[in-house]
């Protein structure tokens, strides 16, 4: 969104200020919801912080309030929206804040990537697609029998779909479903890597394999390496190394522990002072965590930043949020409700099941 001059070239302590003033003239009517990954200057004025599972829980649980301001990026408050009341309005303050990863697959790829398959498998084929993804994704899956799923489940997402079915086609995440299935017991020869540039000429290939991943992947946690690790360990000895499921395989095996967001954030919590850890995450959150825990060693294994996180700024937050006290809802993110209905099919499979 394109700030008026107005906000753009307000003075820094002015708009937070203003932002706190907003924030009490709107009192129980406006809930806003921090992801963990969002930059310290906007995050602090959350009334709660997650992960994209523990936010869209929120969101669903905040009945009476009339604004859910959502500071995340876009499928985050497409969800909220579907799970939210027709009457609130979910407003992402950005206006847009696209995730790249949830563009990496649309529904027309992933309709041919499963008409492919099932001319293998037959219905014996489920589709989990990651919290990271499009409405209309999620809509793909609840058409078909499926499932969303957050790093927090993701595992847990795809034990329930071999439950149900003897295969898993899961996207966008290569590295989230490889993780899973090799955390599962899947062996490495029993997933194979679905690549929409270029499927493969005949699918018949893909005939041995339990799980097919999508070729996609956040640039925040494929940009950690072993190399990294290595380095921090020499320079920090007897460092813990944690790791975020979306990494590479290779980093996740060669770290200490893995684990989602809300994962990382919990562990810390309950940590010993004195305590020290490398974490392969999103740089805000892990810098956050150093400064809430001085008592401890905290690192970023190597600073990664999430761009479309940090297209929210504290002006955009206070635009909307003056907006409303002036009764006006602006940025508002809608889904329409044929897409809603079969999308919300798949969330209550990820809001089940922990």
């Amino acid at each position: 969104m394109k700030l008026a001059r107005d906000y753009a070239e307000l003075p820094i302590s002015e708009v937070h200020n203003r932002i706190e003033t907003a924030i009490d003239q709107l009192g129980d009517a406006v809930v806003i919801l921090g992801h963990h990954y969002m930059p310290a200057d906007v995050i602090r004025y959350a009334h709660h912080r997650g992960d994209s599972l523990g936010l869209s829980r929120r969101a669903a649980e905040a009945k009476e309030a009339r604004y859910i301001v959502f500071c995340g990026v876009d499928f985050m408050a497409e969800t909220a929206a579907m799970l939210c009341s027709p009457e609130q309005r979910v407003i992402l303050p950005a206006g847009s804040a696209p995730c790249p990863m949830a563009r990496m697959v649309t529904v027309d790829q992933a309709q041919c990537a499963w008409d492919a398959l099932i001319s293998v498998w037959g219905d014996d084929l489920v589709p989990i697609t990651y919290q990271n993804s499009t409405a209309a994704m999620k809509a793909f899956c609840g058409q078909h029998g499926g499932a969303v799923c957050t790093s927090s489940n993701a595992q847990a997402l795809m034990s329930w779909g071999f439950e149900k079915k003897g295969h898993v086609l899961f996207t966008p995440d290569e590295h989230l479903g490889t993780n899973s299935a090799l955390a599962l017991g899947v062996r490495p020869s029993q997933i194979a890597v679905w690549d929409p540039k270029n499927p493969p000429d005949d699918a018949g290939v893909l005939a041995d394999a339990r799980v097919v991943v999508w070729k996609g992947f956040c640039s925040v946690h494929t940009r950690f390496t072993v190399g990294h690790i290595a380095a921090i360990r020499e320079r920090y000895p007897g460092i813990s190394v944690v790791v975020h499921p979306e990494c590479r395989s290779e980093v996740v095996a060669e770290s200490d522990l893995n684990g989602s967001t809300a994962f990382i954030v919990r562990m810390v919590e309950k940590a010993s002072p004195g305590a020290s850890y490398a974490i392969g995450t999103e740089v805000n959150l892990v810098n956050r965590l150093a400064e809430e825990h001085p008592d401890m060693t905290i690192v970023p294994l190597h600073p990664s930043l999430c761009a479309a996180m940090s297209s929210t700024t504290p002006r955009h937050l206070l635009c909307v949020l003056e907006e409303l006290v002036q009764g006006e809802a602006v940025n508002v993110v809608r889904v329409d409700p044929e897409t809603s209905r079969w999308a919300n099919l798949a969330l209550e499979e990820m809001l089940r099941i922990r």
